[in-house]
């Protein structure tokens, strides 16, 4: 039997699926806006490979990378998330893969409520291991996070580094925005959807 919260989650989710919808319909579904996105700001296969594009964008121009994938952790060593690949590396494309993305993690999370595994007891936290060094990638909606622990020798943290999708990402928009028309930035930018937050540069 569903608890109360799972059902008040299946509810809300399916009003947000059903109002992205009409959004999306409104955006794909409109030949001026397809004009407008189609042949814009375009990163190919080959400059996204070179420069190491991640997530989304590297998605939307034909390079399969996912962390999700690649590196299974959590959840996503038992369930699969199929990626989406797109080939032409344009506004569009990346529009469209975030749309895409959305209606999947809509899907996969509807798919996780129906077999909610039981509670399990909390661990203590465990002492840090002395001297050592831990390396971790998560996917995060703009792509590949990486974090970087170490430690002290009193099995202290010492040092923490964390690096945004956008550290390689940006290069990616000074790609798209080549050749094209100052009117074409905010459509090149806001697309990338890249941290303005400067640790990561």
């Amino acid at each position: 039997m569903e608890s109360i919260a799972v059902q008040k989650a299946e509810k809300v989710l399916a009003t947000i699926r059903e109002g992205f919808r009409e959004v999306e319909g409104l955006l794909f579904n409109s030949a001026s806006a397809f004009s407008r996105l189609e042949d814009t700001g375009a990163v190919t296969p080959e400059a996204a490979l070179q420069i190491g594009l991640v997530g989304l964008p590297a998605r939307a121009s034909g390079i399969d990378r996912d962390i999700r994938v690649d590196f299974p952790y959590g959840i996503y060593r038992y369930s699969n998330v199929g990626s989406t690949i797109l080939e032409s590396g344009d506004v569009y494309a990346r529009a469209k893969m975030r749309s895409l993305e959305i209606q999947q993690s809509i899907q996969f999370i509807l798919g996780q409520l129906e077999s909610l595994p039981a509670s399990k007891p909390k661990n203590e936290v465990q002492i840090l291991r002395p001297n050592s060094i831990a390396v971790s990638l998560t996917e995060g909606h703009r792509g590949e996070i990486a974090q970087v622990l170490l430690t002290s020798a009193s099995g202290k943290l010492s040092r923490v580094k964390l690096k945004d999708p956008s550290f390689h990402n940006w290069q990616g928009l000074a790609i798209a925005v080549r050749e094209n028309g100052i009117s074409d930035f905010p459509l090149c930018n806001k697309r990338f959807d890249l941290s303005y937050a400067g640790h990561d540069l």
